[in-house]
């Protein structure tokens, strides 16, 4: 055998080339590095083709215990850090096939009948994407249980609500959680939308165009759980929408993540000082001895930019491939990878953080207190005593006015000075114009009461249970 056979030997084209790889080219081509987090997958996947390859007669009873004896010891070798991963081999697919065939011999040459890496990888993907979104969904709910005992412990607590991050009405702080749960409700949603499209079985499609072996890829796919067969060979090798699909998802989980990170710093910082985030998700500064920054949610703040920019990375690296594999593909993958990490770290990382918020009440209302909050119910007030609400507002408006240049709040205005705006205005305009008179006054459901509030953390919890 010549040099150049023997350095091809590990290759599975070697037969065809006459020459060796490059070590520049190995390097570049080579995604064992990264896709060996797919061993699992792949051992599952490959589990599922040798029984089903059993069961249609092209694979002896003893070659199928073979591979079945081998793929197991291959997979107690890797959970103990014992298996040696070779860049020779290229990726995770040829690493494990390589190691069954020192260990089970012809049998685990017999393995890939009736498959392609194309369709291999594919499927491996897809079953180790499964299980994230699993994960992901139990992140997703852990999160929004911390959210809702924050809206239960809080569900009296006036917060100021902006709009234009000018003071707008007061809402109950409760109220202002159950936002975002709402939010990440909908991102559990989508998560599991998406998973009933990741779940679908391309192996058997082969390198492109089918095999023609007898598969029976429905009992591959009943075995691994999927919810359907691929059935267009083309399209289930050179498919990633899933993972597009996907990126999407998780990019607006971290969008979500991200508004409430800034509405945290903001919180946090003293010109508003309205929670405390705990100390164990915060640092201080190496010269000002006084500070303490937020800094997990200014890194999830700047990762979700890291998740956005996979998503357009993806959707980029498909937009000009023809059908239909193309070695474009391998890189889906670190994208893929690095979403999945950020975005599950983040949830944990929120979840446990919010579960030790600390809330300011006294601030909080001091600053709803500044911006003439319960404007809009003086308004309100008015038109229930028979004036149109354009004419209401115009009223107020001039009340806003005049408690401006004094510097006080509407709720601070004398009865003969609110009267002389409209004659209709009486004693009861105060229970009108308090913090807690807006509250409650709004007890429709979706709205800030309370007593709404409650009513919702009882759905959540019963939804999350």
């Amino acid at each position: 055998m010549s040099d150049n056979q023997l350095a091809n030997k590990s290759q599975a084209w070697s037969a065809l080339f006459s020459e060796p790889m490059s070590d520049l080219v190995k390097r570049y081509t080579a995604s064992v590095g990264f896709d060996q987090r797919l061993w699992r997958a792949d051992i599952t996947g490959s589990l599922a083709h040798a029984e089903m390859l059993a069961a249609q007669g092209i694979l002896s009873a003893e070659d199928h215990a073979a591979i079945q004896r081998g793929l197991g010891e291959i997979a107690a070798e890797i959970e103990a850090g014992q298996f040696e991963w070779k860049l020779d081999l290229e990726d995770v697919h040829l690493n494990i096939e390589a190691r069954l065939t020192e260990r089970v011999g012809i049998a685990g040459k017999r393995l890939h009948t009736g498959r392609s890496r194309n369709d291999q990888v594919a499927t491996d993907v897809r079953l180790w994407l499964r299980g994230e979104i699993d994960e992901i969904g139990g992140l997703l709910s852990q999160l929004q249980r911390v959210m809702v005992e924050q809206a239960d412990r809080h569900a009296d607590v006036i917060l100021p609500g902006f709009t234009h991050l000018q003071v707008a009405q007061p809402v109950s702080f409760g109220h202002h959680m159950l936002a975002y749960v709402e939010m990440f409700a909908r991102d559990a949603e989508r998560m599991l939308d998406t998973r009933k499209r990741v779940n679908r079985l391309p192996l058997g499609a082969a390198a492109l165009a089918g095999t023609s072996y007898p598969l029976d890829r429905e009992r591959v796919a009943t075995t691994l759980g999927m919810e359907g067969v691929c059935q267009n060979s083309l399209d289930a090798v050179s498919d990633r929408d899933f993972a597009i699909e996907f990126s999407s998802a998780a990019a607006l989980v971290m969008l979500h993540v991200s508004r409430l990170s800034e509405e945290l710093i903001l919180w946090m910082s003293q010109n508003f000082g309205f929670i405390a985030l705990p100390d164990a998700f915060c640092t201080g500064s190496s010269i000002m001895p006084q500070k303490k920054n937020p800094d997990v949610p200014e890194l999830a703040r700047g990762k979700t930019g890291r998740v956005v920019g996979h998503l357009v990375g993806l959707v980029t690296l498909m937009k000009g491939q023809p059908l239909a594999y193309n070695k474009d593909n391998q890189e889906d993958k670190e994208p893929l990878f690095d979403t999945v990490d950020t975005l599950k770290d983040t949830l944990r990382i929120f979840a446990d953080m919010l579960a030790g918020l600390t809330v300011k009440p006294e601030a909080m209302r001091a600053a709803a207190l500044k911006g003439h909050a319960t404007a809009t119910d003086l308004a309100d007030y008015l038109v229930k005593k028979g004036l149109p609400f354009r004419d209401a507002h115009e009223v107020v408006a001039h009340a806003v006015k005049t408690a401006t240049q004094q510097g006080v709040d509407l709720a601070a205005l004398t009865l003969e000075q609110l009267k002389t705006f409209d004659a209709r205005i009486e004693a009861d305009v105060f229970d009108v114009l308090s913090l807690e008179g807006s509250l409650n006054a709004r007890n429709v459901l979706g709205g800030t009461a309370p007593a709404q509030v409650r009513t919702q953390v009882a759905r959540h919890r019963a939804r999350l249970a």
